[in-house]
């Protein structure tokens, strides 16, 4: 049986089949949104990166520049994400990944992807922006552990960069 990722994805975050499910994002804040369920899709339902990438790039969202920041993070943190586990092992002390809530998991990734691959942006905004999507995705708590290990990360942006 072929999984659907707009099933997925609606029953994960809570659409309905009449939501305006491919029209919602307009802003930097809800492309990161998109690249989190993309990221969370691919990690917890074990769909194959290009499936979800091909899914999500052909329906959302419209916008071209947002539709490109979401796509391009997403794929940004698949190509790199061994290297940015490690970084998540090496801060993260005590935590093994595979204990960390999926979501919780994944907002890092990105996180840690965007420290590194666009320096253009502030690491503070970037910061913010993983715990503002933390607390609308994960608990108050998740937000706590998101600001603390991404707080420790931010001496990675000086000495590296993602190629």
């Amino acid at each position: 049986m072929k999984l659907n990722p707009c099933f997925i994805f609606c029953k994960i975050f809570g659409y309905e089949k009449d939501d305006e499910v491919y029209d919602y994002m307009s802003s930097r804040r809800e492309s990161r949104e998109c690249s989190l369920q993309m990221l969370y899709t691919a990690d917890s339902c074990k769909i194959p990166v290009e499936t979800v990438c091909d899914f999500f790039g052909e329906n959302l969202p419209k916008i071209e520049d947002y539709r490109e920041f979401a796509v391009n993070l997403f794929k940004g943190v698949c190509d790199k994400k061994d290297a940015i586990d490690a970084l998540i092992q090496q801060y993260a002390k005590n935590w093994e990944l595979k204990r960390m809530a999926v979501v919780d998991r994944n907002i890092i990734r990105l996180a840690i992807y965007e420290i590194m691959a666009t320096p253009d942006t502030p690491i503070n905004v970037i910061i913010n922006e993983a715990v503002e999507i933390s607390k609308k995705y994960s608990t108050e708590d998740s937000s706590k552990f998101v600001n603390g290990i991404l707080d420790k990360l931010k001496v990675i942006r000086a000495g590296n960069k993602f190629k």
